[in-house]
């Protein structure tokens, strides 16, 4: 089994002239880059449609409001083990693989969710289904790191990090409409179908290491400075891995990444909901209403790599300053602004425009930029350990702090305080990405020790 989703061999430099070569990569090139951003997406689908649910299920006591904090808990607890060991694996899998069966099982599990009615099945499924899911964020960018070079990868990492925007898109639109008409088994029965089809194309176009091809590594195909002269080998990649988790720099980035998603989950996880409670939205209109953040986050997203190497020359922490404050004010408008359809959908756009470019720098792409190559997969697993960490925490905290009274016989739902603490979470982010801001790439070529202090120091 483990053999099927490991990387294969080498294979020796196709002959040919260069052009060739080129144009075979870039064929590739987009079958992989399609194949990530559409498959990353219907993994959301899946992720997501339990947000949509959450109203349903309520309403005919299929589940209490502490139940879905605990389903919501284990999603995120076993999805950020799951990100720290298979971001680990994925440093030596076949990505086409092993990103396309975890899809298909999570797409098995959701359908299994739709058939069932017990708590005690909701809770285990959707921790089993937070582990497939997890096989997904960390394979797509070391796929994107293998297969595009320096001067390539920005653009194509922050249209990639936007594939999420769709499947939230397709969630609150697609997911709401069925869950309305069909109840809240068709929510996780479709998105779990939409999850097989999806596999199946993944299994098709994704692909291995250029190298298992015949191909050379991204930057010496397009003629510019190749990362590494020394041929990685799993020793290398082991000591790297272990080199990265030595860095100030990549906990400083992983401390305010989680913080970050703490806010960001608790829109995708408790917006709806909040919608409909507080500010009066059907299920249908709430659905509509989020349709917002998801569009607006895919432009935000796919701004913030062009933004960066464009305008600020590949520094990411100016523009994660801008997003950053933008998502704050976005919260205050949203929590505190006016009584508004108008202004709710502002402020939602705000909110998602922030997060979008925010998830593509402290999520990943600063820390990439700034450490070893040949361990992308270990820093992305290492910040989505942190990340899902804090949402899973989020989870239990929010469903704690949202008070449930009865006033003449109809239950009222208060999000005052949970306000405040996913509002203050987007504060204490900001605050921690600026401690990085004259961070510098650290490499395995320096002495380890020297490489460390240098760390330390510039983090400060």
């Amino acid at each position: 089994m483990f053999g099927f989703f490991k990387t294969r061999p080498d294979q020796p430099l196709m002959d040919g002239s260069t052009e060739e070569m080129q144009k075979k990569y870039k064929r590739y090139q987009w079958q992989v880059f399609l194949g990530l951003v559409f498959g990353y997406a219907v993994f959301y689908v899946v992720r997501l449609s339990l947000g949509v649910v959450k109203k349903p299920m309520l309403d005919a006591d299929i589940v209490t409001l502490s139940e879905l904090g605990i389903m919501g808990s284990a999603f995120f607890f076993t999805y950020a083990i799951g990100k720290f060991s298979n971001g680990l694996l994925s440093d030596y899998a076949n990505i086409g693989r092993f990103m396309s069966i975890s899809l298909l099982l999570s797409g098995v599990t959701a359908i299994a969710m739709g058939m069932s009615t017990a708590s005690f099945f909701f809770i285990l499924l959707w921790g089993l289904n937070g582990w497939f899911q997890s096989v997904g964020s960390a394979p797509s960018c070391v796929s994107l790191f293998q297969w595009f070079s320096p001067k390539q990868r920005g653009s194509r990492y922050a249209l990639w990090a936007g594939s999420r925007n769709i499947g939230e898109a397709i969630t609150w639109i697609l997911t709401a409409s069925l869950v309305s008409y069909f109840g809240w088994q068709a929510g996780f029965i479709g998105a779990g179908i939409a999850a097989i089809a999806a596999a199946l194309c993944m299994l098709i176009v994704l692909k291995d290491r250029p190298q298992t091809y015949g191909l050379p590594d991204p930057a010496t195909a397009f003629g510019e400075e190749p990362e590494s002269k020394k041929k990685a080998c799993p020793e290398d990649t082991r000591k790297a891995q272990i080199f990265i988790l030595k860095q100030p720099t990549l906990w400083l980035i992983a401390a305010a990444c989680a913080m970050m998603y703490v806010s960001r989950y608790a829109m995708s996880s408790w917006a709806v909901l909040y919608l409909q409670e507080v500010k009066g939205y059907s299920l249908l209109d709430a659905g509509f209403a989020m349709s917002a953040y998801p569009i607006a986050g895919l432009v935000g997203a796919i701004l913030s790599g062009m933004v960066s190497d464009k305008i600020f020359n590949s520094n990411r922490h100016i523009p994660t300053l801008m997003y950053g404050i933008a998502n704050i004010a976005g919260m205050c408008l949203l929590f505190f602004g006016p009584s508004s359809h108008m202004v709710d959908a502002v402020a939602l756009t705000m909110i998602g425009f922030a997060i979008g470019g925010l998830v593509v720098f402290l999520a990943g792409l600063t820390a990439c930029d700034l450490m070893p190559q040949k361990a992308v997969g270990a820093v992305k697993g290492f910040i989505g350990l942190c990340a899902y960490m804090a949402a899973s925490m989020q989870e239990l905290v929010s469903a704690s702090l949202i008070d449930i009274q009865t006033i003449n016989g109809v239950e009222v739902y208060d999000f005052t305080q949970a306000q405040y603490f996913w509002l203050a979470s987007s504060v204490l982010s900001l605050f921690l990405a600026l401690t990085v801001w004259n961070a510098k790439k650290v490499t395995m070529d320096d002495d380890s020790s020297e490489a460390l202090e240098e760390s330390k120091r510039l983090s400060v």
